[in-house]
């Protein structure tokens, strides 16, 4: 098969999960479901079916992987990948799928990028900007950079969305997309649309702006509200809309 061949999703994959160990995974749900795209988080094997996407959101890479580790779930998001499903890395995400790190040893090496952890510092020089990305969007996408990352170099069959200075910030191959930025804490939906497209999943129609997005619309996703156990008790979340 080519390389940029894209493999078909499983014929049942139709929703959109977001690995939930740790990191932003209420806000991912609350990108997804404004495009009406079925989501849920995902913990264990049961959860994984049907997906024909997953999201491996922004927290810190060292406890993501280990907890991977620990649960085996590595092995699932590998052999579900070569099954079909697509995925989308975001900062922490975008470390656990390179194929190479910078003076450490990479994790599930999906995706044949080289990035360094911490490209720019420490918290303290986290910064939000505006950047163009005609593949993605027609209009300007706000970008969130927390403790980023940075791919510092790409291989055969990736190809760069968004390259700032002397770093990428966003690429692509057949199957997976990575940005070291933060799109789930941007009201723009431009990334989780270009991602459900990816996925092969329809989206609602509309602005790739949620007016009324603000930074605690994920918190409708959290146990605070729900009242159940876990950080995103909900399961699949279709149709949640923005009802609150």
């Amino acid at each position: 098969m080519n390389r940029m061949e894209r493999k078909l999703p499983d014929a049942a994959g139709k929703r959109i999960g977001v690995l939930d160990l740790q990191g932003d995974v209420c806000e991912h749900l609350d990108h997804l479901t404004r495009l009406n795209v079925a989501a849920g988080p995902v913990k264990q094997a049961k959860d994984f079916e049907g997906l024909a996407g997953l999201i491996l959101p922004g927290g810190e890479s060292t406890c993501l992987a280990r907890l991977l580790r620990a649960f085996e779930i590595d092995e699932i998001i590998i052999r579900k990948f070569r099954g079909g499903m697509k995925l989308w890395g975001t900062c922490a995400g975008a470390i656990l799928l390179a194929k190479s790190l910078v003076g450490e040893a990479p994790h599930l090496g999906l995706i044949d990028i080289e990035v360094e952890r911490n490209g720019f510092g420490s918290q303290l020089d986290s910064f939000a900007c505006m950047a163009s990305i005609p593949k993605v969007s027609p209009m300007p996408i706000p970008l969130t950079f927390i403790r980023a990352p940075k791919i510092v170099h790409v291989g055969k069959g990736v190809e760069v969305l968004l390259e700032m200075g002397d770093f990428i910030a966003a690429a692509e191959s057949a199957d997976v997309l990575v940005t070291v930025f933060h799109p789930e804490l941007t009201p723009s939906l431009a990334f989780h649309r270009y991602f459900a497209a990816k996925c092969g999943l329809s989206t609602a129609e509309g602005e790739i702006v949620a007016t009324d997005w603000d930074r605690t619309s994920w918190m409708k996703f959290a146990r605070i509200n729900a009242g159940e156990s876990g950080p995103c008790p909900l399961g699949d979340v279709a149709g949640a809309g923005r009802s609150r």
